[in-house]
């Protein structure tokens, strides 16, 4: 019988039970629209009211600063087309990293058809940007300033916190907003101490459903609306508000927040457990960060192996049990190559052997163990054969 070991978690996390059974619950018992003045319509406020505290907790910033929406996506183009276009008399000027998920990329793209002008910082071999550049870009008409936390390719931690300080004395002029998809629930965050105006969050990569997310907006700090509609979500996010989704990312939150202090004493072991048995019986590099390196996770790792094309591999050790992926699951279908492994000047040979293994809560040292083992082995079986 084949093992099910799933090492994909970046793109997507496995729904926790109890989540699971929150979404169901809300489904079959609570029928009412939020808006509605009736009891029913009060019960799905104080449900979505409970769900906006839990995720404000996971963060660290005031419930009535969440806004909820279908997904990291959304949060992301409400972030920044919300800056750009409100404060497009004050400036045109934008900046991000070239590394930037492509839902934060393309949103600056289609931007810069619409006349604005976007500044795509370089990264490090490890995948960073260097704080004093982000400052240098920084110009009079500068109004946002974009940088993900962790990178969902290689695992690369950025310096918030640094960039944050340096920001402040342009600020509140330059909005500062940060993808923190990959970092939330996972991380301490501290938006607020970081000088932080609009954070990102999903669901589904900390275990809940998928189709649900969150922005976090800094009090004071004003965006123009994707949508036009009604009042929800403080006319930041008008429509009716998927209750369901919601409760079961306020629930997610809450679970992940009692079990993030085991998982990060325990992350870092994965990872070295994961590179010895490796090591055993592959050659392979390290894309991005590695341990002892320049600042990244441990519960994302970005291997190439010479002479091994990625996507092969991924389907090979699908035959056998073992779900990893190429890269990012926006474009992993597609045939171009990662943009972030190109963005980190890596030569062909690199990028065309990646692929990305990533961990979860619930992934376990014996599955670890049994996948770092059948790499190897699937490794060698594929040079073999060429």
């Amino acid at each position: 019988m084949l093992p099910d070991i799933y090492l994909d978690n970046s793109a997507t996390t496995p729904v926790l039970p109890e989540v699971a059974e929150a979404v169901d619950r809300v489904l079959r018992e609570f029928p009412g629209n939020p808006s509605s003045l009736h009891a029913k319509g009060l019960e799905a406020e104080r449900l979505l009211r409970r769900a906006r505290e839990e995720t404000a907790r996971l963060v660290g910033v005031k419930p009535e600063e969440v806004i909820f929406t279908s997904g990291g996506t959304e949060a992301n183009n409400l972030a920044i087309r919300g800056i750009a276009h409100r404060r497009r008399r004050q400036g045109r000027h934008l900046i991000t990293t070239a590394i930037e998920h492509a839902s934060v990329l393309n949103t600056f793209r289609e931007l810069e058809e619409d006349g604005f002008r976007v500044t795509y910082l370089k990264v490090s071999t490890g995948g960073l940007v260097e704080p004093g550049e982000v400052i240098r870009a920084v110009g009079d008409d500068t109004t946002l300033v974009s940088v993900m936390h962790v990178n969902n390719e290689t695992g690369s931690l950025q310096p918030i916190a640094e960039i944050g300080r340096l920001l402040a004395p342009y600020q509140p002029q330059v909005a500062f907003h940060v993808d923190a998809v990959q970092s939330a629930g996972k991380l301490d965050l501290f938006p607020h101490r970081w000088g932080v105006d609009l954070l990102t969050l999903s669901a589904h990569k900390i275990h809940g459903p998928k189709g649900v997310g969150a922005l976090v907006v800094r009090e004071g700090v004003r965006l123009e609306p994707l949508f036009a509609g009604g009042d929800q979500e403080r006319g930041l996010r008008p429509g009716t508000e998927n209750v369901p989704g919601i409760v079961g990312l306020g629930e997610a939150a809450r679970l992940v927040r009692g079990m993030a202090p085991e998982a990060r004493v325990r992350w870092p072991r994965l990872q070295q457990l994961f590179l010895a048995e490796l090591s055993r019986g592959a050659d392979y590099v390290v894309n991005g960060p590695g341990p002892g390196s320049e600042p990244g996770v441990p519960y994302i790792l970005n291997l190439s192996f010479p002479g091994v094309r990625g996507e092969v591999l991924v389907h090979m050790l699908e035959e056998q049990g073992i779900y990893v992926s190429t890269g990012s699951a926006c474009h992993s279908r597609r045939p171009e190559p990662s943009h972030v492994l190109v963005a980190l000047g890596l030569p062909r040979r690199r990028w065309e052997s990646a692929i990305r293994v990533s961990f979860s809560f619930l992934t376990t040292e014996g599955e670890v163990a049994m996948a770092a083992a059948l790499l190897a082995r699937t490794v060698e079986e594929y040079r073999r054969m060429m």
